[in-house]
């Protein structure tokens, strides 16, 4: 079969809990940077995984969403795609069950055979038109969940959960599922040990996202899980190979240590590094950028508990947060935590074997902006074509009726 009758894939992550919040500048610039891509790339089917949606101050920025996503369906870039499917978690109101997520999917016209799979029913259903699909109303052509509180103890009960929609492409049934997990609170308690106290909270949560997709009632499918993960570094490791023989001094209030800072050995003085909860500003911040940050990925290990369920391509790219949010610099970073790869795409077994890869067709793992500021997070893609369905090994445990009647969800 002919690369180019395979169905091409788009699939991107992007916290955008920055752009809201300046929506003339910022927000313009990273809708720029989108069509770009999507013009560039010239996928088939786009899945755009959203996380803080409405932004850190959601309760004055979220009425920001509905006209940034009217921009994307109305804008030159997508006048190809004929379907649009958009799923916004947005009642804020609803403390119990708000997480923030947003779910934007484009099937462009070259594409015929796409359906969205009905939780309920078990059955996909023919996707037609543009369709804004509001969570309030319980539909069952996604499942959305919050993670429990007791998730992660000792902390406000923030936005974080999972967003999972079903998807037929051309006979290839699988799952894209978003998903935002809990951050670093502190940077004094993750640098203590490795794994901290947040690469655990992390860990329990995605392995509970796992386990309930493989043993809740529906057949088991390649899932593509891509959000904000939060997955930190060795923090401890890195901050050890930074200040190398520096002589610590700390400041504590109420005999609790509130600053650490890192002065060079030799006689000089000179600060290399200064720690706080929410500061992490060393003395020679290039260490961190571009090329020169590739030294900080031995210490990229929270990954390594799931390498036997899930897959990732290699990252070619610097660490994903946290950016300056200064729209005139795209290149730095914040100095408020130690550079990682929170953003990620990761793939199941199953859903790698559908990643057309051969001497002609190599899946790209990359990022989105690199050089304009796109917020704290930098976007992350995985672009690529489906294998062909003949000789792919049969995943579900069922196939679900695609030959009946459809009709639109």
């Amino acid at each position: 079969m002919a690369s180019e009758s395979l169905p091409s894939v788009m699939l991107i992550t992007a916290n955008v809990g920055s752009i809201f919040e300046d929506p003339e500048t910022m927000l313009q610039g990273w809708l720029h940077k989108f069509y770009e891509s999507v013009q560039t790339l010239k996928p088939q089917l786009i899945a755009v995984h959203m996380q803080e949606v409405g932004g850190k101050d959601f309760e004055q920025c979220m009425g920001n969403v509905d006209a940034f996503v009217q921009s994307l369906i109305d804008s030159e870039a997508l006048k190809s795609f004929d379907r649009s499917l958009v799923f916004l978690d947005k009642d804020f109101a609803l403390v119990d069950q708000f997480t923030a997520l947003g779910n934007l999917y484009f099937v462009h016209e070259s594409l015929q055979n796409v359906q969205l799979y009905d939780f309920k029913t078990c059955r996909f259903n023919t996707i037609q038109g543009k369709q804004f699909v509001n969570l309030i109303n319980k539909k069952t052509i996604y499942e959305k969940a919050k993670f429990p509180q007791n998730f992660f103890p000792g902390t406000v009960w923030s936005r974080k959960g999972f967003l999972r929609t079903r998807w037929n492409v051309e006979n290839r049934i699988f799952d894209l599922a978003n998903i935002h997990l809990f951050h670093d609170a502190s940077n004094m308690v993750a640098m203590e040990t490795f794994p901290s106290p947040y690469c655990k909270y992390r860990k329990r949560a995605l392995e509970h996202v796992l386990q309930r997709f493989s043993k809740d009632k529906h057949d088991n499918v390649p899932l593509f899980l891509f959000g904000d993960f939060n997955f930190r570094l060795d923090s401890q490791g890195v901050i050890q190979t930074l200040v190398a023989e520096a002589t610590p001094e700390y400041t504590k209030e109420d005999k609790e240590v509130t600053r650490i800072t890192y002065k060079d050995c030799d006689g000089s003085s000179k600060v290399i590094l200064i720690l706080e909860k929410k500061r992490f500003e060393i003395d020679d911040p290039d260490r961190l950028i571009g090329e020169n940050a590739k030294w900080l990925l031995p210490f990229d290990k929270e990954m390594k508990c799931f390498t036997n369920q899930l897959y990732e391509y290699d990252r070619d790219f610097p660490p994903s947060y946290p950016y300056s949010e200064d729209v005139t610099d795209g290149r730095s970073y914040m100095k408020t935590r130690v550079p990682a790869w929170c953003d990620r795409i990761l793939l199941s077994k199953a859903a790698k074997a559908l990643v057309k890869e051969d001497l002609y067709n190599k899946a790209m793992y990359s990022v989105i902006g690199q050089e304009v500021c796109m917020g704290d997070h930098k976007p992350i893609f995985l672009s690529f074509r489906l294998a062909p369905t003949q000789g792919m090994p049969v995943n579900h445990k069922r196939s679900p009726a695609l030959n009946e009647d459809t009709q639109e969800p």
